[in-house]
């Protein structure tokens, strides 16, 4: 659900007055160009569930209690949440990639079946070939894409050899991979956290070159993080190829290289008391706003949805599930992405350049390696194409209104493979730079495109012209005016304003905590061109969710 209100969906969650959202027609909604699904997995993120459980939700500590319970004395009103949440199990969700991808294929085959229009050349006997998808993933989708896109179309080679039977399987055909700010492989990655934090384009140093010098040590030291992953991935492919994360030795080994990475390498950062999904911005600012949480918990939204669950917005059984097999260190997805490009899928990673969770700079040094893989294709390969023949052009966004046209960033491509910096944008790349994030969008999936300036062009002798690097230094914003959600509390909220609302103090309204009501009214002013933009497109926005949801939950 972040995807679809905070960052490309048709739809976004507006404050329309007091205590009441609604929702208003996203600008640069990527439906302009393509149907969308979206899908809340594994079981247990979102609205998904394994089976329905009435709870009670604590917003201060995030815990949930079950059978309901009354909230405990002195506790601010409104805190304790009473709901329907699934199991709660860990055992009842998945708990590697592997396994996820399996589950997203059957998934996909039950959706496509039961929508025979989003799908309209399904049958063996009939001609033509099977609706173009495009998978587009973000952050931990670093690992999802490569897993989920080798696995599909591995189960299309299967339908072609009789090992599925055609009859009762559907072909994906898949036609490009697009990788928003995804964390792919660790092993390639990780010494660029040091790197980025104390030398990027911002000019910001939050850490200082002594403790850059000593985390980048302490990655290549003997039975550091660099020698723990490789062990955790020899120990998995050797025990558990398949990936299942029910082998306590390879479970063992693979925590270990992701709580020693994480300790040594990547959390230096934290001291800095900057987001890391933003490092122009402070630890407790939201990329964009969260009134979606209350608005998908008001009871006519779900019941227009179909939903039987409370929406939270994400799932610590499921974190906990990964968690506890290493999943994240688990598997080298360089190689799985460089075979896409051998079975002729477009691969695009787009990476904003404020972001530090997975910052560009380990984004470039993954496409570098994705094309010199053995396992892409020769053209990639000979030469260095992608980095001695294919340069950096600049991502040209043109706009058609004014007939100006902007630079959104810069882009380095040689036919099917693509890397793009976007200028300015943090962890969630569309909702820091939408029209960017859109129009590159359109350009991958339609397929044949110089992505830089959105020209045709025949990809299989197409590149990109220009500078081997990438060094336009940015200038830093302002620091945005913080917002305490009281269904994110641990990550937007002080600690004084979670004391104010163990107390009962100030006044939430609309999901968000204010020291009265009074200041709600004065961000209310400044908002106030926003709020009537808002109105207007509020009922065109809400009708269109609820009839795509209607069709999706019928």
């Amino acid at each position: 659900m972040t995807g679809l209100f905070q960052e490309v969906g048709p739809c976004e969650a507006v404050e329309i007055s007091r205590d009441c959202t609604g929702t208003r027609a996203r600008e640069w909604g990527w439906d302009r160009a393509s149907n969308l699904l979206f899908i809340d997995q594994p079981v247990q993120t979102g609205f998904s569930y394994d089976s329905l459980r009435n709870g009670s939700l604590d917003l201060l500590s995030s815990s949930y209690i079950f059978p309901p319970s009354p909230a405990p004395s002195g506790q601010g009103e409104g805190l304790l949440l009473n709901g329907t949440f699934s199991s709660r199990n860990a055992d009842a969700t998945a708990n590697t990639t592997a396994i996820a991808s399996r589950v997203v294929w059957h998934m996909l085959q039950g959706f496509l079946s039961a929508f025979p229009q989003y799908n309209p050349s399904k049958g063996d006997g009939e001609e033509g070939s099977a609706a173009g998808i495009h998978l587009f993933t973000e952050s931990y989708g670093g690992k999802y894409g490569p897993a989920f896109a080798q696995h599909w179309l591995a189960q299309n080679e299967a339908r072609r050899s009789g090992k599925l039977p055609k009859e009762t399987t559907l072909e994906i055909n898949l036609q490009s991979v697009g990788i928003l700010q995804g964390c792919i492989d660790d092993l390639i990655q990780e010494p660029f956290y040091p790197i980025f934090a104390y030398n990027n384009t911002y000019g910001i140093q939050a850490i200082s070159r002594a403790e850059m010098d000593a985390s980048l040590a302490a990655f290549e030291k003997t039975d550091g993080c660099k020698d723990r992953i490789t062990s955790c991935r020899s120990k998995a492919q050797y025990l558990d190829p398949a990936g299942d994360g029910d082998v306590d030795a390879v479970n063992v080994l693979c925590l270990a290289a992701m709580y020693t990475c994480y300790n040594d390498i990547f959390s230096l950062f934290h001291k800095s008391n900057r987001s890391e999904y933003d490092i122009s911005q402070s630890r407790l600012s939201s990329f964009s706003p969260l009134t979606h949480l209350t608005y998908l918990n008001r009871a006519r939204i779900q019941e227009a949805l179909g939903v039987l669950v409370n929406y939270t917005d994400y799932s610590k059984v499921v974190q906990s599930a990964f968690i506890s097999t290493g999943d994240y260190m688990r598997t080298a997805y360089v190689p799985h992405v460089a075979s896409l490009l051998a079975s002729g899928v477009r691969v695009a990673l787009i990476h904003g350049d404020r972001d530090y969770v997975c910052n560009w700079m380990g984004g470039e040094a993954v496409s570098l390696a994705i094309a010199s893989s053995p396992n892409a294709p020769a053209p990639y390969r000979e030469q260095n194409a992608f980095t001695d023949i294919a340069g950096y052009a600049p991502l040209t966004i043109a706009n058609g209104a004014s007939g100006s046209s902007y630079i959104g960033g810069t882009v380095r491509q040689l036919g099917n493979l693509s890397f793009t910096r976007v200028y300015d944008a943090g962890h969630f790349v569309p909702a820091a730079q939408p029209e960017t994030a859109f129009t590159l969008f359109s350009r991958i999936i339609a397929g044949g495109r110089d992505l830089g300036s959105g020209d045709e062009a025949d990809l299989s002798t197409f590149h990109t012209m220009g500078p081997r690097n990438s060094i336009k230094k940015n200038v830093v914003p302002p620091m945005a005016e913080t917002t305490c959600y009281v269904r994110g509390v641990e990550a937007t909220c002080s600690m004084e304003q979670k004391q104010m609302l163990k107390e009962g103090r100030g006044v939430v309204i609309n999901g968000v905590l204010y020291k009265d009501q009074s200041e709600w009214a004065c961000r209310q002013g400044k908002n106030s061109s926003q709020v009537e933009q808002r109105m207007r497109g509020l009922s065109m926005g809400m009708a269109s969710f609820v009839q795509r949801a209607r069709r999706l939950f019928a």
